[in-house]
């Protein structure tokens, strides 16, 4: 990889929480045009955070909104749908660049998504991806533990257990887990685990495995809950849902079922300015 003598505008939001060290931390880096592919994946992988965004300026919308493109990176794989990583995106840029809108548009691998500021909420506009029932895999009982449980599959596996004690209780073998991909035939890497109950002071738990991602337990995801959003829809038969992440960060979603796209909304705290030197 060839240098190429750039100092690029970085930050890293905590995403989906109101407190510093709390949520999701997301790197976000902002760029005049796109480097090659192995400078990002190698910025992504130093950084060592869950996902590090990538934003260019594009003049692609007609309206008063403000338009980028958008990549994601772990730091392992480029991936096609992160959440937390978006909001942290939007918040660096209504904060730092963009004070004059209340929405932006982000064109993606998943399509283009939205996100709108509302006080001091932020709330993203994603796909829906509505999870059909799957086998029960025989590595999800080696992996994590668990003799009863449903299994249902979109974009990425989602575990139903009975009881949010029992998601708090897991405790992963995550090269076992890895085995999920072939026994699910899931197409390459880009995909997480999840694991859900209905909750106790919320409507929904749940916690986020990517080891096939190089991201053991995600803190927070916005994306799993384009999964998690019309499940739990369906099953409380209500729309609009309160959600908690129970990594050891922790996070609280907000969430609204609308069809064919979901609603996430969430809080986000800056943590860390500076530049990346290359």
């Amino acid at each position: 990889m060839d240098m190429v003598n750039k100092k690029l505008d970085y930050f890293v939001v905590d995403v989906f929480t109101d407190r510093v060290f709390g949520g999701n931390p997301a790197g976000v880096c902002l760029l005049d045009e796109w480097l090659p592919d192995d400078i990002l994946q190698s910025i992504a992988m130093e950084n060592n955070l869950s996902e590090t965004a990538f934003l260019v300026k594009n003049e692609k919308t007609e309206s008063i909104r403000a338009s980028y493109d958008l990549r994601w990176f772990t730091p392992m794989i480029e991936i096609d749908l992160c959440g937390h990583a978006t909001m942290g995106s939007a918040y660096v840029l209504f904060n730092s660049v963009e004070a004059t809108v209340d929405k932006l548009e982000f064109y993606t691998q998943s399509g283009i998504l939205t996100v709108e500021r509302n006080n001091d909420m932020l709330w993203m506009d994603l796909p829906s991806r509505p999870a059909t029932p799957a086998e029960n895999y025989k590595c999800i009982k080696k992996a994590l533990g668990l003799n009863e449980y449903k299994c249902y599959k979109s974009a990425d596996i989602l575990i139903v257990i009975d009881n949010e004690e029992d998601v708090k209780r897991i405790s992963p073998d995550f090269q076992a887990l890895k085995e999920i991909k072939e026994e699910a035939k899931m197409q390459g890497d880009n995909f997480v685990v999840i694991v859900t109950a209905k909750g106790t002071d919320c409507d929904f738990v749940s916690r986020v495995f990517a080891p096939n991602c190089g991201v053991d337990e995600d803190p927070v995801t916005g994306r799993a809950h384009c999964v998690l959003t019309p499940y739990w829809s369906k099953e409380l038969d209500k729309t609009s849902m309160t959600a908690r992440q129970l990594s050891s960060r922790g996070g609280q979603l907000w969430c609204n079922d609308e069809g064919e796209r979901v609603k996430i909304g969430g809080k986000t705290v800056l943590y860390l300015r500076g530049q990346i030197s290359i």
